[in-house]
């Protein structure tokens, strides 16, 4: 019975804490609902095939939402900018920026700098290649526009528990989830750093660093010299420069009616845990506290974290939190009203039953409220709608508001106006300026001993006529121009065999290549401009994708073609 008090007490705290005097605020995010009468997954409305992208266009639920709190209630988050559908229906222009939120998906982080965005979202592309890939995409986060997006393999070490913009140095730190060959040699040659493993795991061991995050590069420069082992589920950084993170936290105690707060036995308080880091070593910052053993009597120092926990359980899985630039002492985090457990039906504390979550309270969320100056944390309020974020920011009042955050590389895209981007087997990219709705023309003359292979228009094959191309009518603000070179007259075709084999076609894309018209069993070997093989598989079809790195020269071999593109 005590359990099952303490479920019903969470469900008796009420809606919104009436004791908590907040000034208002109006916290923005990258917002993911967290639950469907049908799933979990983002609602979609289809608005029709547009004709001249070649493509279908959904307004989706993924995107930038805003909620209001005031100190006592909090506003239903709602999509921000808007997306109205007989606003957009029938303008290019504005069904593919509204398509375009498809893509706002953090699942493997995100981090709000200086009014732009920049979305990880991990994709499974076992198919093609050997390892998971993470789409980096960069938005504007007034205007929804997207401004880049890039294809990244798993090496990169793009997986976050959050990232975070410092004012004080300018930099974007985060904590990111590493394995034992990203830690120096003088750990892992440390025979006691993996003792608390059942076995040497230096291969395949993983935890969170805290790093630093080049938003241009994506490049994560690790700052702890090992791995913390803890469930982190948020990182965030005040005015001052101070770093904090909680770790998911769960326990069957019952909640104390007065506060809906856990605690043990001994009365300290439970669930998720407060962290401060110390940005220059990438240490955990602790106290030392004096103990004495209950069996042996002895004396020993042990290392407690500078903060109690929240009293508050929370899942282990994507959530958010920010400071406002105005208040470096309060932390506002959106998080889980419990850990995904709670009593059954037959009186046992256990995972809480997904067919029961309207009832049971298992996808809740919450905004909480954390003083970094004494740990004591606040649930604000629910969250209508069950939302969850993958990234906050305080609107108007956010840390990185000063900063001038610039997210491209050389090569990639411009910010400002319509652009068509003519890829070259050389460095670099031409980018040129166009208007909407206009069509242009290219002449295309290949080098010596090499003949035009294909050329494609955002992903679509375009016809050449004399070595001239015409694009249809531009309808996206970036658009790539993507021209494969074949070698000429490497292997003649002297028999039908060999002539099947010619009709192999290869596509260029922003995500890589397409291929099409190969036969089951055509060798494909891809190597970079230095000739390393960096792809090398027989196809089990007569077409497919591979994903590749953009702003390369690949040098690529079908069957008996050999071709060239720059991506």
């Amino acid at each position: 019975m005590q359990q099952l008090r303490y479920i019903l007490s969470l469900a008796l705290i009420g809606l919104c804490s009436m004791a908590v005097n907040a000034q208002s605020v109006k916290i923005k995010g990258i917002g993911h609902n967290n639950r469907y009468d049908d799933g979990d997954q983002m609602k979609s409305t289809y608005l029709g095939w547009n004709y001249d992208m070649g493509k279908a266009i959904f307004i989706v639920d993924n995107g930038i939402y805003q909620m209001q709190w005031n100190g006592t209630t909090l506003t239903t988050p709602v999509k921000e900018p808007a997306v109205n559908a007989s606003e957009i229906k029938g303008n290019d222009e504005k069904e593919l920026w509204a398509s375009n939120f498809n893509m706002m998906y953090g699942n493997s982080g995100a981090v709000y700098a200086g009014g732009k965005l920049v979305t990880v979202m991990s994709r499974d592309e076992s198919s093609t290649v050997d390892e998971e890939l993470f789409a980096v995409r960069k938005w504007d986060a007034k205007t929804g526009n997207l401004i880049s997006t890039e294809i990244r393999p798993k090496s990169d070490r793009l997986e976050s528990a959050g990232m975070s913009y410092n004012p004080k140095d300018g930099k974007v730190y985060g904590l990111f989830y590493l394995t034992g060959n990203d830690l120096p040699a003088e750990i892992t040659s440390d025979p006691d750093y993996f003792a608390d493993q059942d076995d040497d795991m230096t291969d395949g061991d993983a935890g969170y660093a805290l790093c630093t995050i080049d938003l241009k590069t994506m490049k994560v420069t690790p700052i702890t010299p090992g791995l913390y082992y803890q469930n982190f589920i948020t990182f965030a950084i005040n005015s001052e420069g101070r770093a904090f993170a909680l770790t998911s936290g769960g326990s069957s105690a019952p909640a104390d009616e007065s506060d809906g707060k856990q605690r043990d036995v001994n009365g300290n308080l439970t669930g998720a845990q407060i962290w401060e880091f110390n940005l220059e070593t990438g240490l955990i910052k602790t106290k030392a506290v004096e103990k004495t053993d209950s069996e042996t009597g002895e004396t020993y120092t042990d290392y407690e974290p500078l903060l109690p926990a929240t009293g508050f359980s929370s899942q282990y899985t994507r959530q958010a939190a920010c400071f406002a630039k105005s208040n470096p002492n309060k932390m506002y985090w959106v998080g889980y009203y419990n850990s995904g457990k709670g009593t059954n039906e037959w009186g046992s504390w256990s995972s809480l039953s997904d067919k029961e979550w309207r009832t049971n309270g298992k996808y809740d969320t919450a905004l909480y409220e954390i003083d970094i100056t004494t740990g004591e944390t606040n649930r604000l309020c629910t969250i209508p709608n069950r939302w969850i974020f993958s990234a906050i920011w305080i609107d108007g009042d956010d840390c990185s508001d000063d900063a001038d955050v610039d997210l491209l590389n050389p090569g990639s895209e411009p910010t400002n106006g319509n652009f068509i981007a003519m890829q070259t087997s050389d460095n670099g990219s031409i980018w040129q300026h166009v208007e909407m709705g206009k069509q242009y023309s290219y002449y295309i003359e290949p080098a010596d001993g090499w003949i035009i292979h294909s050329v494609t228009f955002n992903g679509a094959p375009l016809t050449v006529e004399e070595n001239v191309v015409e694009t249809p009518a531009v309808s996206a603000q970036y658009n790539r121009l993507i021209v494969v070179f074949e070698q000429d007259g490497l292997t003649p075709v002297e028999d039908i065999e060999e002539a099947a084999a010619s009709k192999v076609m290869v596509l260029g894309s922003a995500n890589g290549i397409h291929i099409t018209g190969a036969k089951a069993g055509d060798q494909v070997t891809i190597c970079g401009a230095d000739g390393r093989v960096l792809y090398s598989r027989q196809l089990a079809g007569t077409q497919a994708d591979i994903a590749l790195k953009p702003n390369k020269l690949y040098i690529i071999k079908v069957a008996d073609k050999v071709l060239k593109v720059k991506l």
